[in-house]
């Protein structure tokens, strides 16, 4: 993993008010330094370098830009904002530049010009790939406006990032399944997922207080980012997060939704729980499995409150694991001996 040094431009650039958005909100409001160093571009090669004088590991360093719909901003201040990074491009202090933008703020001539500046990884904010749902959420966008943009970063030599966000108004689970495949159609090589929350000060707010809107329960949210993450996975594509960061200002203005610190965790640990119970489902019965796994996923496969543990008893299979951990086996991988 790269070296992130984040710049956060909240909410600069977006042409339109989306219906789930309170961008102060969900940028958190520890990111409040970075946002004002963003508001003088002159200041973002000192917050590039204060990031670069902390201590990290050796490797990749990317400068990325969050927040906001980066190729919605005037292009001036797109140069602006780009050439503050080239020198340390220039020096190999700074490997690539990474941004966010809407899908109808990018074109050939667009996607150029990011490469050429020295932008390595462009996420789109898709949302969903169901036009009702897109238009219930005020995006401005359409699905096509989606494929075209994902063709045009790919068509430039840029990494595509595509963000999701299940339970949408309007939006069913045939519609997120359906979502999930054609993302996948756009092959990106990584994919975030943030379940939907109602945000204080958003119109979606309003919608939910007027009774015009339910959101997913923790648990069905649970179950279709297990689902979709899986699918990803298998078609090769990386899910990098799964849940908004938490922060003071989320968990105090987050009104309803499927909100939990520890989101992405709760779904690792529902997916060590299906690998496990498939293959204690196949061990003869009377042999043990013995299991070995990477001791920093230990505590996903465990599951908080040793909920997965519990499970397995409950089902009878938990005095037929034989759980060993292991520093060399990579992470999210299992190896395993029956008998």
């Amino acid at each position: 993993m790269p070296y992130v040094i984040p710049v956060f431009i909240p909410h600069r650039g977006c042409p339109h008010r989306c219906l789930f958005c309170n961008q102060q909100v969900i940028a958190g409001a520890e990111q409040a330094e970075n946002q004002k160093v963003a508001g003088r571009e002159s200041e973002v090669s000192s917050q590039i370098t204060t990031w670069l004088e902390r201590p990290h590991r050796p490797g990749e360093v990317q400068v990325a830009f969050y927040g906001g719909s980066f190729t919605c901003l005037p292009r001036a201040e797109q140069e602006r904002l780009l050439a503050a990074v080239q020198p340390f491009l220039r020096a190999g202090a700074v490997n690539g530049i990474r941004l966010s933008t809407r899908p109808d703020c990018v074109d050939k001539a667009t996607a150029l010009f990011l490469r050429e500046r020295g932008v390595r990884v462009v996420e789109l904010g898709v949302q969903s790939l169901d036009e009702q749902v897109l238009a219930l959420a005020e995006r401005g966008h359409g699905v096509r406006d989606c494929e075209q943009a994902a063709g045009q970063i790919r068509a430039a030599g840029l990494e595509l990032g595509v963000q999701l966000m299940p339970g949408l108004p309007g939006e069913d689970s045939r519609s997120f399944f359906r979502t999930v495949e054609q993302a996948i159609a756009l092959a990106p090589a990584f994919v975030r997922i943030y379940p939907t929350l109602v945000i204080a000060g958003s119109a979606l707010a309003d919608l939910y207080e007027q009774g015009g809107y339910r959101p997913l329960s923790l648990n069905r949210a649970l179950a279709l980012a297990v689902w979709a993450k899986k699918r990803f996975s298998g078609a090769g594509i990386r899910v990098v997060r799964v849940g908004l960061q938490p922060s003071t200002a989320l968990e105090r203005d987050c009104l309803a939704g499927p909100y939990h610190p520890a989101f992405g965790e709760l779904v690792a640990s529902r997916i060590w729980l299906h690998r496990a119970r498939h293959l204690l489902a196949g061990c003869p019965a009377g042999q043990q499995l013995r299991l070995t796994i990477n001791e920093r996923d230990l505590s996903a496969f465990v599951g908080q409150k040793r909920l997965n543990m519990k499970r397995l008893a409950a089902l009878g299979l938990a005095d037929r694991l034989d759980l060993v951990t292991s520093q060399t086996i990579a992470r999210g991988m299992l190896e395993y001996v029956v008998g």
